[in-house]
């Protein structure tokens, strides 16, 4: 078993890091996509509008926090200040504690900031009298909205701003008033502050009148040094606490504990908050109203272009217009157009289905209904040269339908071939040598030569290279050569002529027969038209020239016919002429 199990481990870890196939087609086909449509103009579009939306919010996140904790600090620094100078005051409030020691307190005003009494002048006790301070604490700390509490050496307290002394009696200030009952949706916001608010601040507990010490700024004070602590009520509101030592002549006569109200800073946070607020809905009021301006542009011509290919689709009657958005330069105009070149192409190409097929239809009902007379007319033929003559009239029908369904076949499955296969570099200089040699090898006597000129180029056969079909350039060719001998006498040449022509190879074939009298002359290229003497009647089907433009076309190229005339102006032959794009 543990020898099994070893194989199979190393099998596993062989094959474990290589993906399936499907995900490797997966993945390449994603990269393809990103790299076609993740970077167009329409893409960036969107992706700079969302962008747009997401900076507003986080900018506005940011501001918030750098704003409220740069107001924390500016509120502990103020706390501070406002601290030592209400502990100046209480310190200048405080009173004799000494009993049967007299000394002149005028004395210890002539000493110098920072001196020492001498040992000859006792320093005196001071205590902090409640009575006094209390009207100089309630003018400092009512404007302030801040709460003041004031313990001794030990740590008791002796005063509180929530209960001042007011005309010999105690009062109760603004400050402590009991909270009003929340809402219901004020108690949610409450909750959701405690639960996702400033988990690391500490909760703050109110201690009993004798536990001062229980406050760390509070003992730091009654250390001599100021201290300041940032906390958290159990409304979730923040609550900043500063503690400043009150002291006359460097000796601590107790501590002075000054704290926010709960919310005060909240409220302002809230301000501003709402303030960002405000300013993101009017940012998601301009996004919307983008985000709809650009959806119209992409929905309403994707919907039109959508119905439109329905109605191509469903096959209605007529030409379906599709809307033309050509104007746009992003991929709606693109789509436009393509769909627009689509629609066009796949009704021209119906239009030459139906054109091929009504040519076809009238072309073999010939032959058919001449085959049909004969074959009728053949039983009652009496004479053995009339039967001969009948049975001559079948052959030829018969050759004229084999020829007719060989080209028709061909001239149908043209454009498929085309489509299907890749081109390739073809050499006209070599193809042309090998059809004409093979014509020439293959005339009969009563048919025209063909010589091939070919006009040189500076950088040789490299000028004669053209993107395509070899076969199928070579048909062209060929078609060509018949058309030219089948008009020439036989004591005719056919003259090909192969030249370089700026970036086209051309190719022009001569001959020496009565010229094209049609016009205009373009017709000679339809299907199923030919223009020869009667005597030559159904020897030919129509089909190769016209098959002949179909191939040029296809490989991008063009051809024409003309008549070439003699110095006295008549015709002394046709001239074809075949443009090819080179390579």
């Amino acid at each position: 078993m543990a020898v099994e199990a070893e194989p199979r481990a190393r099998q596993s870890s062989a094959t474990l890091p290589r993906l399936p196939r499907v995900w490797r087609v997966r993945l390449a086909r994603t990269g393809r996509f990103l790299g076609a449509h993740v970077f167009s103009s329409l893409t960036r579009r969107i992706v700079f509008v969302n962008v747009v939306g997401l900076f507003v919010l986080l900018s506005g996140m940011l501001y918030l926090n750098q704003f409220r904790a740069g107001l924390i600090d500016a509120r502990v620094q103020s706390l501070l200040t406002q601290g030592e100078i209400i502990a100046g005051a209480v310190a200048a409030s405080a009173v004799f504690a000494n009993d049967g020691i007299g000394q002149d307190p005028e004395l210890l005003l002539d000493l110098d900031p920072g001196d020492m009494p001498s040992d000859e002048m006792a320093m005196p006790e001071f205590t902090i009298n409640p009575e006094r301070v209390a009207p100089v604490l309630r003018r400092l700390i009512q404007p302030a909205r801040l709460r003041a509490r004031i313990y001794d050496r030990e740590g008791m307290l002796v005063l509180d701003s929530r209960f001042l002394y007011q005309r010999g009696q105690l009062g109760r200030t603004e400050a402590a008033r009991e909270p009003q009952e929340d809402t219901l949706l004020q108690l949610i916001w409450r909750n959701l502050r405690l639960a996702f608010g400033d988990r690391d601040l500490p909760r703050y507990v109110e201690l009993g009148a004798s536990e001062g010490r229980e406050y760390p700024e509070v003992a730091e004070a009654l250390g001599g040094t100021k201290a300041s602590i940032v906390r958290i009520n159990d409304r979730g509101e923040l609550i900043v606490s500063v503690a400043v030592p009150v002291q006359r002549y460097r000796n601590v006569l107790g501590g002075l504990l000054l704290s926010t109200l709960g919310g005060d800073i909240d409220e302002i946070v809230a301000a501003e908050r709402w303030a960002i607020v405000r300013v993101f809905l009017v940012a998601l009021a301009v996004m919307v109203l983008l985000s709809m301006i650009l959806a119209s542009t992409i929905a309403g011509p994707m919907r039109k272009l959508s119905a439109a290919a329905e109605r191509v689709g469903k096959g209605s009657h007529g030409r379906q217009h599709i809307p033309d958005f050509s104007e746009r330069q992003d991929e709606i105009g693109h789509l436009a157009r393509s769909l627009n070149d689509m629609t066009g192409a796949l009704y021209d190409r119906i239009d030459a289905i139906e054109s091929f097929a009504a040519d076809v239809a009238h072309e073999l009902k010939n032959p058919l209904t001449s085959l049909r007379s004969a074959v009728e007319t053949l039983p009652l033929a009496k004479r053995d040269e009339d039967r001969a003559r009948l049975i001559e009239i079948v052959r030829h029908d018969v050759r004229r339908l084999d020829r007719l369904i060989s080209d028709i076949s061909d001239a149908s499955r043209l454009d498929a071939e085309l489509q299907r296969e890749n081109l390739e570099p073809v050499d006209l200089f070599q193809l042309l040598e090998t059809v004409i040699s093979i014509q020439n090898d293959t005339r009969r006597a009563t048919e025209a030569s063909i010589e091939l000129i070919l006009q040189p180029h500076p950088t040789g056969r490299k000028a004669f290279i053209v993107p395509g079909h070899d076969s199928r350039i070579g048909q062209v060719i060929s078609n060509l050569l018949a058309n030219a001998r089948s008009f020439s006498p036989a004591e005719g040449i056919v003259k090909v002529l192969a030249r370089r022509d700026g970036t086209s190879v051309e190719i022009i074939v001569d001959d020496d027969g009565p010229g094209i009298h049609v016009e205009p002359i373009e017709r000679i290229f339809e299907r199923f038209y030919t223009d020869r003497p009667q005597s030559a009647f159904g020897n030919n089907s129509g089909l190769g020239l016209s098959i002949s433009r179909q191939i040029v076309r296809a490989h991008g190229g063009t051809i024409r016919a003309e008549n070439r005339k003699r110095g006295d102006g008549t015709i002394s032959g046709a001239r074809f002429i075949v443009r090819l794009p080179a390579t």
